[in-house]
């Protein structure tokens, strides 16, 4: 009985090319297998309609003779190759559009080798561990900026095969396994047929190489746990508890004759935790400065002037008559500087009007004196 490719796939017989596939790609998704709510008999009359209406060739012999045209090279066998060129006509093989298959898929896709031809040939390479570390500062050198050496253990190329883990002057070979691409495929049986898988070559460990002695120093690692000092600049307005991310300074992957097979891998970062002590002068918010400015009745009445200590040095601040507790004078860009560049924060300075506590009889008599004034 002839099988209507259109309804299946629910598109008219005057679709265009890139309908019919993306009414594939949607059928596909929602009646994939390995969903919760999956058809596999489902998917596979999907996929035979569309290998039909998406080939110019297939479409036009189908509309000229439906399904069931012998010569047509299509039908509930499906025909043709399966997956890769095997499984010609055998039970259980499709004849699936990988580029389409492997976008459809999105994670099945690696799962069971699809790529449409976009998989590199070489396991990807293996990129070092991160690394993360204290380190405390002077109240003065988080403001200002500082050049510190740091010391840590961390796994480094090793010296003596520099970093190649073999040992200097031994063969180098191309795995024969896998013939240099690190991985090998074989065909396994699953629900939806034969299936290419690919997976990590066994006897190079992914790196397409076989070496003839590995390193005596690291053992063919390619790396090997050292000591080391690092030169750090330390910027200007870094604040406690804020992290400085050193690119490439964490551990180097280990070689590509290894068991990482990480051959070309980025060495991994080093993120310093900035712990800042305090300062019994001066208080920090943000990029800005606080400190308190203690004075007595009569100056916030009368007025005066301070000079005040800030991170560059004294300056003098005048203080208006009739000054309030607890108001604030700014003294602008006489902050910390900003970790972007943009200008400095300010020093804020709050006055703070001291209540004496212990008068002597004349003191008393004055205040009681101005209190009879209204003051």
């Amino acid at each position: 009985m002839s099988k209507d490719y259109y309804k299946i796939l629910n598109v008219s017989k005057t679709a265009t090319e890139e309908e019919i596939k993306k009414a594939f790609r949607k059928l596909a998704h929602e009646h994939h297998p390995d969903k919760t709510n999956g058809n596999a008999d489902k998917f596979k009359e999907i996929n035979e309609a569309y290998q039909v209406l998406g080939n110019k060739e297939k479409r036009a012999q189908y509309d000229q003779f439906g399904s069931t045209f012998a010569g047509g090279g299509f039908g509930n066998g499906f025909g043709g190759q399966g997956f890769g060129g095997f499984g010609q006509g055998g039970q259980g093989s499709y004849n699936i559009n990988m580029d389409d298959l492997g976008d459809i898929l999105g994670g099945f896709g690696d799962m069971f080798g699809f790529g449409g031809g976009r998989r590199s040939g070489r396991s990807r390479a293996k990129r070092g561990r991160d690394l993360e570390m204290g380190l405390q500062l002077d109240w003065e050198e988080a403001i200002f900026g500082a050049k510190k050496t740091i010391k840590l253990e961390k796994l480094v190329n090793c010296a003596h095969c520099s970093g190649a883990g073999a040992e200097p002057g031994t063969k180098v070979e191309t795995c024969a396994t896998c013939h240099g691409s690190g991985h090998v495929t074989r065909i396994q049986r699953t629900i939806l047929g034969n299936m290419q898988m690919q997976t990590t070559c066994e006897v190079c460990s992914g790196s397409g190489k076989i070496i003839e002695q590995k390193c005596s120093k690291c053992r063919g690692r390619g790396v090997t746990n050292e000591k080391v000092e690092l030169a750090v600049n330390i910027p200007a307005g870094i604040d406690d508890n804020e992290t400085i991310r050193l690119s490439g300074q964490g551990e180097v992957p280990e070689a590509s004759f290894g068991t990482s097979g990480s051959q070309g891998g980025a060495s991994g970062d080093l993120y310093l935790r900035i712990r800042v002590r305090t300062n019994k002068d001066f208080e920090r918010r943000g990029y800005d400065i606080l400190t308190d400015l203690p004075i007595t009745f009569s100056e916030a009445t009368l007025g005066t002037k301070r000079d005040i200590k800030t991170i560059d040095g004294e300056v003098s601040l005048k203080i208006p008559a009739g000054t309030e507790a607890e108001q604030t004078f700014v003294l602008k860009n006489k902050g910390v500087q900003r970790l972007n560049g943009s200008g400095r924060g300010d020093h804020l300075v709050t006055v703070k009007i001291k209540v004496p506590k212990n008068l002597s009889r004349q003191q008393k008599k004055l205040l009681e004196e101005l209190g009879g004034e209204g003051l």
